[in-house]
């Protein structure tokens, strides 16, 4: 796979510390279209999110909270709409994905009245270390696991319903909890806005 040129990269990225790099994995629905917009269609979008985690799923508090910090960001900074709310689901940490009824009232309730309703239900967002063989040899990297659903508000319609599983690492890579809020926004950008490919 890295042809010849394999033994000089390993070790370039060992005297750098370790290489990391970014694989996105995605399921489901695809939109036809990218759900994120320029700010000139003028869209409107109520931005709900909750957790759903594993049941010994660890320091729950500040993974929601890193969850928050990037969702919001994102919004914030990518221009996706013109307007937007973002908003947490209720449920404790066990929220499940309303039905399209129930986010067409939440929707029709909302101040900004939004041209479209995304759900965000993270899964899974945190570092990840594996041991090589010795301890000498270490894999790291932050995982990002989540689901995305998105309707058209005004026609009532599912636009999209994707499960993306985000990951950026590598050999000798060690990550931390710092870099999760720019991980979830990342991960929400690759969702939202995936590359074009080439024909």
């Amino acid at each position: 796979m890295f042809g010849s040129s394999a033994p000089a990269r390993l070790g370039l990225c060992a005297l750098l510390a370790g290489c990391a790099s970014t694989t996105v994995e995605t399921s489901g629905t695809a939109p036809t279209a990218p759900l994120c917009q320029a700010r000139s269609e003028n869209l409107s979008a109520l931005v709900l999110w909750g957790p759903i985690w594993r049941p010994d799923q660890k320091d729950v508090p500040q993974r929601e909270e890193a969850a928050r910090q990037g969702i919001e960001s994102f919004f914030a900074s990518s221009g996706c709409f013109a307007r937007y709310e973002v908003r947490r689901l209720s449920g404790g940490g066990s929220a499940a994905t309303p039905s399209t009824q129930e986010l067409l009232a939440l929707a029709a309730a909302a101040n900004l009245r939004p041209d479209r309703v995304l759900v965000v239900t993270v899964r899974e967002l945190g570092p990840i270390v594996k041991l090589l063989g010795s301890a000498a040899l270490v894999e790291g990297e932050t995982e990002v696991v989540f689901g995305l659903n998105a309707i058209d508000a005004r026609a009532g319609t599912s636009l999209a319903s994707v499960q993306t599983h985000w990951r950026n690492g590598g050999a000798m890579v060690i990550k931390g909890t710092s870099s999760l809020p720019a991980d979830m926004s990342a991960a929400l950008q690759a969702a939202l806005s995936p590359p074009v490919q080439p024909r």
